[in-house]
């Protein structure tokens, strides 16, 4: 309970020097660094940079600063491809709303609107997206689930705009995170109050008609959930193949549980680990043998170099720690993502980190890249890089900044 209060007040006051105390001097190692003010475009990463940005391997195709999106601090990230048009958009998270951007054209980055939040401005939002619908919870008293329809963006006139909702999801309050099983149409709202029926665990709720979400129960048997990753799982444990299974990040342990019944989910096992501050985020790999998670506080407490873990999850009742690797600077490790044999990870002031993942079998794991948004340092505090989102068809990955904005990066030629 102490590490979760530090944590939150240690970032709450991060965002807040970060967004509003410009005389902090930018050239101070750990200050932030001025945004580019208004929109960037393409730059190429060229020995070693792409503008004032350090980079290996990531060219920037453009960016918008938190000002033209009238914010004060940005946090979660997410995309959306509409397959009518094949456009693509970039979702942000801010504290006093949720951004939409086309970035199709990404000499010509479009600026749609906002949809203003639900309760107060919060520093901590989270965005998913299922049928064509953003779904967006927020640390704001009284928020609950806004639904908006994502299809409104094809028609936008005169931008940018201020939108509605098209729905809101009243069954909780303030919510830290949502996923979504999009094979199943469920999502899974974590976070939440501890004194609430779930104990801060998960609601379930039903989504297949995305308008219209309807509550489906709760989990709660292992207290708080930070986060989740909840799949239908296809992985190497025959026992539990075609079953939905949830992977809580749940403070001090990491949780797997069958969800597959709504009205009675079933924790199969839990896994700890050397050093444990606080369990995180973290994700499959995408033949869901492994497991790779963060701890976001052992870079603080532990000294470490940004630490990720790798947990083999072939025996789902019996998980066990594979691997750990260690980054090239002491930044703390916040949101990662698998895709194909490569893991993106916000890595707040190192920035963007990619690491190689082919040989994460034997053991191995190597970073090919990265790009930073947050120059001044990669010293161990909680500014630069919330979240990033690595699955357009196009390449293109989004990413979020807590004091300079988005940021559309994609690997160099």
């Amino acid at each position: 309970m102490k590490k979760y209060i530090f944590f939150f007040l240690s970032l709450f006051l991060v965002v807040t020097c970060s967004s509003e105390d410009s005389s902090i001097d930018p050239l101070t190692p750990g200050s932030p660094v001025p945004p580019v003010e208004g929109v960037a475009k393409f730059t190429p990463c060229e020995n070693g940079m792409a503008g004032i940005y350090p980079c290996d391997g990531y060219d920037l195709l453009g960016s918008i600063s938190l000002s033209e999106f009238s914010a004060q601090s940005g946090n979660d990230s997410w995309g959306w491809t509409d397959e009518t048009t094949g456009k693509e958009y970039a979702i942000m998270g801010l504290d006093n709303g949720t951004a939409f951007v086309d970035i199709t054209d990404t000499e010509n980055l479009i600026y749609l609107g906002k949809l203003p939040s639900a309760g107060d401005a919060s520093s901590w939002r989270d965005v998913k997206v299922y049928k064509d619908h953003a779904f967006i919870v927020a640390e704001s008293f009284q928020h609950g689930l806004q639904v908006f329809d994502l299809t409104k963006l094809r028609s936008v006139t005169n931008a940018p705009t201020s939108f509605q909702s098209d729905a809101t999801y009243r069954g909780f309050g303030n919510a830290h995170n949502i996923v979504i099983n999009e094979e199943s149409g469920f999502a899974y709202v974590v976070g939440t109050s501890r004194d609430d029926e779930y104990g801060g665990g998960a609601h379930f709720i039903n989504i297949q008609d995305p308008k219209n979400p309807t509550a489906a129960g709760g989990y709660g048997i292992n207290g708080y959930s930070h986060d989740a990753q909840v799949v239908t799982y296809n992985g190497p444990d025959a026992d539990y193949v075609g079953r939905e299974i949830y992977v809580g990040a749940n403070e001090n342990i990491v949780v797997i549980a069958d969800v597959t019944d709504k009205d009675n989910p079933k924790q199969i096992s839990s896994v700890w680990y050397p050093s444990i501050s606080y369990t995180h985020q973290g994700w499959f790999t995408e033949d869901q043998r492994y497991f790779i998670l963060g701890d976001e506080l052992d870079e603080v407490d532990s000294g470490f170099k940004t630490r990720t873990l790798v947990f083999d999850f072939t025996d789902l009742d019996n998980p066990t720690e594979h691997h750990t690797y260690l980054g090239p600077t002491s930044a703390i490790d916040h949101n990662g993502y698998v895709k194909g044999d490569e893991y993106f990870l916000a890595n707040y002031t190192a920035g963007l980190r990619v690491l190689d993942i082919s040989g994460i079998e034997n053991k191995s794991m190597s970073e090919t890249g990265f790009f930073d948004t947050f120059p001044s340092s990669d010293n161990t505090q909680f500014s630069g890089i919330w979240n990033v989102y690595p699955y357009f068809p196009s390449g293109k990955i989004v990413i979020s900044d807590i004091s300079s904005g988005l940021f559309i990066v994609k690997k160099s030629n």
